[in-house]
């Protein structure tokens, strides 16, 4: 098993920036890749970026250039820096784990408000 737990958002003006964090607890040697997810008032869930066991992070076109994946291994944490925010990036941010049996892990989620 899997636990997620995000935090680190807020309300911020357009231009700002937050930075997301996700700790992750439990079975940690068994996941395969971590992503973020967001979803936006009346929107489906939609892939942020991802991020390998080996490293290797890829982005939605929509927030390529501005928003980074990370993770920090000793601490257990993924992060999700977000520059430059937009309006259009407000959402419930979530943090996911998919392990190498290919189950699904998610947190509770974060809101993220980016005023104009």
């Amino acid at each position: 098993q899997v636990q997620l737990v995000e935090s680190g958002g807020g309300l911020v003006q357009t231009g700002g920036s937050l930075r997301l964090s996700c700790v992750v607890s439990g079975t940690i040697f068994s996941i395969k890749v971590m992503g973020w997810y967001r979803q936006g008032p009346g929107k489906q869930r939609e892939l942020v970026a991802l991020i390998t066991s080996g490293g290797t992070a890829s982005y939605a076109d929509s927030v390529k250039g501005r928003f980074t994946i990370s993770r920090n291994n000793a601490k257990d944490t993924m992060y999700l820096q977000m520059n430059y925010l937009k309006p259009e990036d407000t959402a419930l941010y979530y943090c996911n784990a998919v392990s190498w049996n290919s189950r699904d892990y998610w947190g509770q989620g974060t809101q993220v408000t980016v005023s104009s």
